[in-house]
């Protein structure tokens, strides 16, 4: 596969200065939410995917998706590592069924997958294992209890034509062999995110159960038994949002939720982008002025129409990094097409 050579290929969102000093001065937005509306200056950092389809006859020659990153100490040369699982298929688009490959980095940009992969499917053959998602502490790290990783996804058999969806999970000790999938936990749930705070587990997902697709809220004592206590936390209320919400991905710094959701780009047809909110309790959320704040790029012919189903950590010093999967223009052979990264240097360089 050849890319073009394009490094460090800068999306500048620029917000007009009276569309920033609105916020800032709306007296029912806390300065904490409004401080975020600043812009999003992403940076890719790579000349090409970091992820891109297997060769034929692997498990992930025709779809892959759904990045789920985190990074550990240890592994290569003791320094640390950066772990990504994600959905890969074979098939038609119809009778897709994913299974779960999984890579391995340094640095988060240059990424070996493992040669035993597929390392996880659901185990019979027609539903597939989709949207992983690891427990973490509020600000997005990883976190093992009882030294092992525990992971839930959102499962569905396409061909069955239902469209049902339903939230299973798996632990594992070394993040390659898994437990067999638990018994649905929830329905009509894609794409969660779940984090452990003091008094529980909470799960933000795409409430799929009937549309239009809308991000909502559960809690959980253990992570098993879970609540849903608030549909609709978030939902198509921007001008350039269309239909469906989906991917949220949310973590917690400096006192305040951040959220990177997706959605059909109504202005631009046959593409997604990606809209941020912030939040001071998790529940009433408050979007970027400016979305959407991370968009394909027409330069990119591997991401130049699907830039979603993203994974997002944060780095010590402040800056950001995600890693998201991407489309090319129509027709839509492949559902997703391959993995991309960019880098934000975050709230406090920005501020500078």
């Amino acid at each position: 596969m050849r890319f073009a050579s394009v490094l460090k290929c800068v999306l500048l969102i620029a917000l007009p200065f009276e569309v920033v000093a609105a916020h800032a001065n709306d007296e029912a937005l806390p300065s904490s939410v409004s401080r975020w509306f600043g812009p999003q200056n992403w940076v890719r950092d790579t000349e090409g995917p970091v992820i891109p389809l297997g060769s034929a006859g692997s498990f992930d020659d025709t779809h892959l998706f759904a990045p789920c990153v985190i990074w550990e100490k240890g592994g290569i040369q003791e320094k640390g590592r950066y772990r990504l699982w994600y959905s890969g298929s074979r098939r038609d688009v119809a009778n897709r069924v994913f299974s779960l490959g999984m890579a391995e980095s340094a640095d988060g940009r240059t990424f070996v997958k493992t040669k035993t992969n597929p390392i996880y499917n659901f185990g019979d053959g027609e539903h597939s294992v989709l949207t992983a998602t690891m427990l973490r502490n509020p600000d997005g790290s990883v976190l093992r209890e009882q030294g092992r990783l525990r992971m839930w996804f959102s499962s569905t058999h396409f061909a069955g034509g239902t469209g049902a969806h339903t939230l299973h999970e798996t632990t594992s000790a070394d993040g390659v062999t898994w437990s067999k999938p638990s018994a649905a936990q929830l329905k009509g749930i894609y794409a969660p995110t779940i984090l452990r705070e003091r008094d529980g587990y909470r799960m933000w997902f795409s409430d799929v159960s009937s549309d239009p697709w809308v991000v909502s809220h559960a809690t959980s004592k253990d992570g098993k038994q879970w609540t849903v206590t608030d549909r609709g936390v978030v939902k198509v209320d921007q001008k350039w949002e269309r239909m469906r919400l989906f991917y949220p991905t949310v973590l917690k710094t400096n006192g305040v939720y951040l959220m990177w959701y997706g959605s059909y780009w109504a202005s631009e047809r046959n593409k997604t982008a990606l809209g941020f909110a912030v939040s001071s309790d998790g529940i009433h959320w408050h979007k970027h002025p400016a979305n959407p704040v991370f968009r394909p790029d027409a330069n990119r012919p591997w991401e130049s129409h699907y830039t979603t189903s993203q994974s997002v950590l944060r780095s010590p010093d402040g800056s950001f990094r995600i890693w998201y999967a991407s489309r090319r223009k129509p027709p839509f052979v492949n559902k997703y097409f391959a993995i991309g990264t960019a880098k934000w240097a975050g709230l406090e360089k920005v501020a500078d």
